[in-house]
Formats: C-alpha cells, sequence, structure tokens
C-alpha cells in the first residue's frame, strides 16, 4: 500500500526534553515518583534550574505525539506523511523542536505564542538495566496555550481533510479538549481513525470528565499498565486484573460502526491487545538489562511502530510486533533518539 504525504495528523505538546541521569535525592527533593508523570507545580519550578547549574543536560525534541510521529517517520523512510499540531514559543527551543522534528520528516505546524516560552520537560533517570525508571515532569508553558481557532487556519483545515488516521495525547486534556473533539468528530464523520493514549495515571484520576467526553470517538487506545490501573480505579471499573481492565476499556460504549481496540503495554511482559470481547496477548523478546540505555520514550515508541505499520494497512500482529520492535530500539539509546536505517521485518 502506498503511504500519501499527510496521512497522520497528531496533537500534542511540543516539550524540549532536559535529560539528566539523577538519583532518589533528586526526586524526593522534588517530590518525584521513580516511574510516573506530572506536571510542574510551583515547588518544581528551582528544578530546571538546578539541573542546568548541576547536572549533565542533554536536550532532546520531546512530547509524547512529536516523539511518536518522529519513529512512525523513521520507521516509514519517507517524508511528510505526518503533520504535527502544538504550541510553542517564540525562541531558541522552538527552534530547535522545529528542526528536529523536520529533520526526522515530520511536518511540524505549531501555533507560536508571544508571550510563553517553549515548553519543556525534565526528564530524570534513576537505575540501572531492567530496573531503569524515568520520571517526567513537565512544565507546559506554551504548549499550554493552544487553541481551537489554529485548526481552523485554512493550511490546517486542508491537513485535516487529507488526513486519515489522528493520534492526540491524554496529557491534551489538560491544555485543549476542544480542540480533541474538532479532530475526534470530524473523524467519525468521515470514516476515519481515532486514536489517544491515556498518558499518565494522573489524567485519568484528575480529567476524568474531558477523558470520558472523548473516549466515545476513540477507536484505539492506547497505555500502559500503570495508567490501566488507574483508569479502572477512576472509573469503578471493579478490577485490578489488567487483562480485564483491557477488555473493559475496549468495551465501553463507542460512537460509529467499528468496535474499539484497547492496546496495553507492560514494560517487558506481554502486550494486551482487546476488541469484540476477545483478549491477545504479544510475547515481549528480552533485552539483556546490559543493553537498556533510558526507558524514557519506549511508549511513545511503541505507538509510532504501530502507527507506522497501521497507517500501510497492516495487520494487528504486525502493528504491535512494529511497535514492540520499536520501543525496544529506543530504550538501548539514550532519549527518544535512532539512527540509520530500521531493521524491522514483518
Amino acid at each position: 500500500m502506498s503511504v500519501e504525504e499527510g496521512l497522520i495528523i497528531g496533537m500534542g505538546n511540543p516539550l524540549l526534553d532536559m535529560l539528566v541521569v539523577g538519583d532518589e535525592d533528586l526526586l524526593s527533593k522534588y517530590g518525584l515518583d521513580a516511574n510516573n508523570a506530572c506536571l510542574a507545580e510551583e515547588k518544581h519550578k528551582p528544578m530546571y534550574e538546578e539541573l542546568v547549574e548541576n547536572y549533565v543536560v542533554e536536550y532532546i525534541a520531546g512530547g509524547a505525539v512529536q516523539n511518536s510521529l518522529r519513529v512512525a517517520q523513521w520507521l516509514l523512510q519517507k517524508p511528510r506523511v505526518a503533520v504535527f499540531f502544538g504550541c510553542v514559543g517564540k525562541d531558541k527551543f522552538s527552534d530547535i523542536l522545529k528542526s528536529k522534528a523536520e529533520e526526522d520528516g515530520v511536518v511540524a505546524r505549531y501555533q507560536y505564542n508571544d508571550t510563553t516560552p517553549t515548553g519543556t520537560c525534565a526528564v530524570i533517570v534513576t537505575g540501572t538495566g531492567n530496573s531503569t525508571h524515568r520520571s517526567l515532569c513537565a512544565n507546559l508553558a506554551a504548549a499550554n496555550c493552544f487553541t481551537p481557532d489554529h485548526l481552523q487556519v485554512p493550511e490546517n483545515l486542508k491537513s485535516i481533510e487529507t488526513a486519515k488516521y489522528f493520534y492526540v495525547s491524554g496529557f491534551f486534556l489538560t491544555v485543549s479538549p476542544d480542540s480533541m473533539l474538532v479532530l475526534a468528530k470530524h473523524a467519525l464523520e468521515q470514516k476515519k481513525l481515532f486514536t489517544m493514549n491515556l498518558s499518565a495515571p494522573f489524567i485519568c484520576q484528575f480529567y476524568k470528565e474531558p477523558q470520558m467526553s472523548a473516549f466515545p470517538y476513540i477507536d484505539i487506545l492506547f497505555g500502559n499498565e500503570s495508567e490501566a490501573l488507574a483508569f479502572s480505579e477512576a472509573q469503578n471499573l471493579g478490577t485490578k486484573d489488567i487483562k480485564e481492565i483491557t477488555l473493559k476499556i475496549a468495551a465501553l460504549p463507542k460512537l460509529g460502526s467499528s468496535s474499539r481496540i484497547a492496546v496495553i503495554t507492560q514494560g517487558h511482559d506481554p502486550v494486551l491487545v482487546a476488541q469484540d470481547g476477545k483478549l491477545t496477548e504479544y510475547v515481549v523478546p528480552q533485552l539483556p538489562a546490559e543493553k537498556i540505555v533510558d526507558t524514557n520514550g519506549a511508549g511513545d515508541a511503541f505507538v509510532g511502530g504501530f502507527l507506522a505499520q497501521l497507517v500501510q494497512g497492516k495487520p494487528m500482529d504486525v502493528c504491535v510486533k512494529c511497535g514492540i520492535w520499536a520501543a525496544s530500539e529506543i530504550i538501548q539509546r539514550s532519549g527518544c533518539a535512532f539512527y540509520g536505517n530500521p531493521s524491522f521485518t514483518e
């Protein structure tokens, strides 16, 4: 199947990742957990300065959706298949983000904010090997300023009409749920695919209302086991069994004629896929501990690998297999980075 330009639209928070190798003391100083994601509060603000002053910081183009699109572009080996919407400031960080995204083949259609700086995300890596953890603390800044009128810009409207697949992060529920619903409703009306990610436990806990307003539109939902547990608790699904939760997520009310697919990753445990009351498990090949450098970006890479096959019309097992392969590649590098030609085979 030939892959056309502009086939995928992603929408999310463009953030410049500030990656450091830290320790438990740094996490406890700022009240952070080893394997979690949160939004920066007042108590976190001094941390960004401290990272720059006291640690070796690696700057990486980030933001969950932008990462997934970059990975998808790498696998597709054809530029401009993916278009990204998000808000940035007019500063050097947004210049870095745009150049990194476009180097990787993504069309960066940023909304620019004159008064707020580009968002950053502290990525603190602790532990080693299979016990490597990452704590994310996002200072959304300009990413928080996205408005639905950006989707009405003629060039962007045209992109929305052209696209057949839409991917939005759950993180975007904190920014502009209205923009998310514009894409979701368009996808439903035009019989296109709308996909979304649970993104973080705190989204499931504290953004239940906007999350559930988007849910009926979701054709494919991605998440990991900790997000699935948080979702189950928040929605009173009555179980802590990840397999049961995956089945229940797929079975929640949905608009349109197709049934929902729920895809839940569990680190090195099998990937769970539920649809129409059926659960399938996909084994994750084990990597030797010494090869694992940084688990940050593994979930983003999984989605990127999955989408790269989905838009080529590949069957579910190939989509999942490619997601697992992409995640495995990314955790062997620092940040969501990749080099050379991909060697994925079906």
